[in-house]
C-alpha cells in the first residue's frame, strides 16, 4: 500500500444497499442446481460467445443436442460424464442493478463437505425441491446446514413444475412442509429447465403473485458488516514505511475510524487508531468487509494473529473452545487428535478432548455421547489449545466464530468448526 499524501481527499466506506450478492445453491440429487444457475447465466445474457461454443462441443461428445444449461458449472469430467456435481463450482455475472458470485454445491450427501464450503460465505442460500418428490431427506440436510452456516438468506425454489403441470396444490403442499421446517425468505415456483420464472415472470402460473427469481435477488439488500460484537480488525501483515508500523488486515465487523480508541488483544494494550486508509486514499470512516490499514499513536509489540477491538467489546480470550464442526476427512475424529485450528489470521496447535455429540441431519436431533465423527458428520466438540484463541459465538460474527482445523501431517483441511 502507498502511504497517501496530504493533498488526498478523504473518502468514506459506508453499507451499499446492492452490494455483491453471493449465491450458493442446494438440495438434492437432479433438482435442478446447475440446471437453474445455467439458465440464469443463460437468460440474463452473461455467457461469452467461446463459453456457448465450448457448451456446444462438450454436449455433443456426451452425444446430447443443443444446449445443456448444467455444462456451465459442472466443470470437471467426472461431472460430465455422470450428470452430478462433485465439486463446488463458481460463476461471476452482473446485471444493471447487481454482481453476483454464484456457486453451486454438490446434491450427494457424500459430498456435504463440498456444501458446507460454498454456503459458508453465501448472503442467499438456493434451495432447490423437485416438484415431483417434495421434501427429501437431503432437503432437510441442506436446510439445517444453511441454517447453521448463519446463512441470512435462504429463498426454496421449487422446481420443475412443468412435470406437475403447473398445480398450486402441489406448490401449496410443499411450501407448507418446508415452512414446517424452517424460515424461509421466499418460495419461488419454477423451471429451471424452460426458464418459466427464472428470469422472466411465466405466464403458466397466474396463481402466483411474486417476482421472478432473478427479479427477487437484485433486491435483497446486503448486510456485509457484522457488528454485533463491535470493531474486530485482524493484523494479517505489519507494514514498515521507514519508521511508521501500519497493520494490514480485512475488517470482520463494525467500523474504525482516526482518534478511536482500541485495545490490541491478546496482550491487552490500548492506545488510539491515528490514521486509516486504503490503496486508493485516507478514509474517515472504515466498514467492513473492507481491507485496510491502520496506524496506532503508540509504538507496541503487534503482529500477525493479533485483534484489534475497542474497550469494553472484547471477545473470548480462551484456551478452551466448544464448537460445532462438519469433519471432513475418511479417517474418523476421535477424541486425543492433534490438530492446527485456524482462526482469522492466526494459527495455534489443538488437541480434541471431547466428542460431545453428533447431529443426526435427516431428524436434526443430537446424538450424545459419541465416540467420534465419521466423514461428513457434523456434531459438537470440545477443544484444547497451546494458546489463547480470541473468539466470537458463530452466530454474532461469521468471521471470528469460525475456524478450520487442518492435519500437520498432510497439510490437509478436515474440519470447518463455528464456534459456541
Amino acid at each position: 500500500m502507498s502511504t497517501p499524501t496530504p493533498a488526498s481527499t478523504p473518502a468514506t466506506s459506508g453499507p451499499q444497499t446492492h452490494a455483491l450478492l453471493r449465491l450458493a445453491t442446494c438440495g438434492s440429487v437432479d433438482d435442478g442446481k446447475s440446471t437453474l444457475l445455467g439458465r440464469l447465466l443463460f437468460d440474463s445474457k452473461a455467457i461469452h460467445e467461446d463459453q456457448l461454443e465450448g457448451m456446444l462441443a462438450a454436449n455433443e461428445l456426451l452425444g446430447g443436442e443443443g444446449i445443456d444449461l448444467a455444462l456451465l458449472t459442472d466443470g470437471l469430467r467426472a461431472e460430465r460424464e455422470q450428470g452430478i456435481t462433485i465439486d463446488v463450482a463458481y460463476r461471476y455475472f452482473a446485471t444493471e442493478k447487481r454482481s453476483f458470485i454464484l456457486a453451486d454445491t454438490p446434491g450427494h450427501v457424500q459430498y456435504t463437505r463440498n456444501m458446507v464450503t460454498g454456503a459458508s460465505t453465501a448472503h442467499v442460500a438456493l434451495v432447490l425441491i423437485d416438484a415431483r418428490h417434495g421434501v427429501v431427506e437431503q432437503t432437510r440436510r441442506h436446510l439445517f446446514v444453511a441454517k447453521l452456516l448463519g446463512v441470512p438468506h435462504t429463498v426454496v425454489c421449487i422446481n420443475k413444475m412443468d412435470l406437475v403441470a403447473w398445480s398450486q396444490e402441489t406448490f401449496d403442499r410443499i411450501s407448507a412442509e418446508v415452512r414446517a421446517l424452517t424460515a424461509v425468505d421466499t418460495i419461488i415456483p419454477l423451471s429451471a429447465l424452460r426458464g418459466d420464472n427464472v428470469v422472466e415472470r411465466s405466464d403458466q402460473i397466474p396463481w402466483y403473485d411474486g417476482p421472478p427469481l432473478l427479479e427477487l435477488l437484485e433486491g435483497i439488500e446486503v448486510d456485509d458488516e457484522p457488528d454485533a460484537v463491535g470493531l474486530r480488525l485482524p493484523v494479517q501483515y505489519v507494514i514498515r514505511d521507514g519508521d511508521v508500523r501500519h497493520y494490514a488486515g480485512r475488517l470482520a465487523g463494525g467500523s474504525v475510524s482516526a482518534g478511536d480508541e482500541v485495545v490490541v488483544l491478546p496482550a491487552g494494550r490500548r492506545t488510539t487508531i491515528e490514521t486509516v486508509d486504503t490503496f486508493d486514499g485516507p478514509l474517515t470512516d472504515a466498514h467492513g468487509p473492507l481491507s485496510l490499514r491502520v496506524t496506532l499513536a503508540d509504538h507496541l509489540d503487534v503482529s500477525r494473529g493479533d485483534l484489534i477491538v475497542r474497550p469494553g467489546e472484547e471477545p473470548a480470550v480462551s484456551r478452551e473452545v466448544t464448537a460445532t464442526i462438519c469433519w471432513m476427512a475418511d479417517a474418523p475424529l476421535r477424541p486425543g487428535a492433534r490438530l492446527v485450528l485456524k482462526h482469522t489470521t492466526n494459527s495455534v496447535r489443538a488437541i480434541v478432548d471431547s466428542v460431545d455429540d453428533r447431529i443426526d441431519v435427516a431428524t436434526l436431533q443430537h446424538i450424545p455421547g459419541s465416540a467420534e465423527l465419521a466423514l461428513n458428520d457434523i456434531g459438537t466438540v470440545r477443544l484444547r489449545t497451546s494458546a489463547p484463541v480470541l473468539v466470537d459465538p458463530y452466530l454474532s460474527n461469521r468471521t471470528t466464530g469460525s475456524f478450520i482445523l487442518i492435519d500437520e501431517a498432510t497439510n490437509d483441511t478436515v474440519a470447518a468448526g463455528m464456534v459456541v
